[in-house]
Formats: structure tokens, C-alpha cells, sequence
């Protein structure tokens, strides 16, 4: 049991591959699984722009660009409290969660973050004023998401 607690989340990811039929935003994606099911995956360790916010169809577009119909490998990191499974995706040799904080498409999303890379991606992408970095003052999607604000 004790073994079980000191054993890294990382370690007890599972991978699997499927084909991107679908892209919800910036940072949630629908995979057609080997067994014919789709599932809904949720890009771990950032936060992209929700659709109704600055930003938000272009992040979409974005991680559509990278993934879309292409096969892809999964790191399944478990499932979010919205069911949706957790992961790290590969597009072709590309790290899609990295490449939306290094296009300016997502921020690193701390709060959840394990790979402390992506922060330095996402500080040269501010410095280089790339996609919402554009915005002088981009507001994260979860300061939005919980704005009292009438979209």
C-alpha cells in the first residue's frame, strides 16, 4: 500500500491511440478509440481560452490544426470530475499540450501543471506578444469562467 502512495502519477499513466474526429476548444479534443468509441479528452497542464472569450476561436482552431484527423498517442492521466479522460497528446511527433502554450493559444495552467516547461513556453511566448499574448492584459479562462460579468 505505502509502495502504491510513492509511486508518481506519471508512472501509472496508461497510452493509447485513436484518430481526432472532433475539437471541442483549445484544450478539449474527441478521439475514435481502436475499440469504435469516442472518447472526450481534455489536454492536461493548460488552460486555452473558453469559446466566448478573446482568443477562443482561434485556440479551437488552433489545436485543430496540430490534431485533427490525425492519429494520435494518448497518455491517459485518469478522468476530470466532468468525466472527460485527462491527457498529454502526441500529433505526429508534436506534444499538442505544448505546442498551444507555444503558439500563444493556452496558458500553462498551474494549479495542475507537472511539467514546468511549459512555463518557459508560455514566458516566450508573452515576450514575443504571440496569440493572446497580443492582449496586453489576456484574461485566463479561469478568472473568466468565474466572472460575474454578462457574456
Amino acid at each position: 500500500m505505502l509502495l502504491a502512495l510513492l509511486t508518481p502519477l506519471s508512472a501509472l499513466a496508461v497510452e493509447w491511440s485513436g484518430t481526432v474526429v472532433g475539437i471541442a476548444d483549445g484544450d478539449t479534443l474527441t478521439v475514435l478509440n481502436a475499440d469504435q468509441h469516442t472518447v472526450k479528452i481534455r489536454l492536461t497542464e493548460i488552460d486555452a481560452p473558453e469559446s466566448k472569450q478573446a482568443f477562443g476561436t482561434q485556440s479551437k482552431q488552433s489545436l485543430s490544426d496540430i490534431c485533427f484527423n490525425k492519429t494520435i498517442v494518448v497518455e491517459d492521466k485518469g478522468l476530470d470530475k466532468y468525466k472527460r479522460t485527462l491527457g498529454r497528446i502526441n500529433c505526429d511527433g508534436v506534444d499538442a499540450n505544448a505546442e498551444q502554450v507555444k503558439r500563444g493559444m493556452a496558458w500553462a495552467y498551474r494549479k495542475y501543471l507537472t511539467d514546468q516547461s511549459i512555463i518557459a513556453l508560455e514566458a516566450t511566448a508573452n515576450a514575443a506578444a504571440i496569440g493572446l499574448w497580443a492582449d496586453k492584459n489576456p484574461t485566463p479562462p479561469w478568472v473568466f469562467r468565474h466572472s460575474k460579468k454578462p457574456l
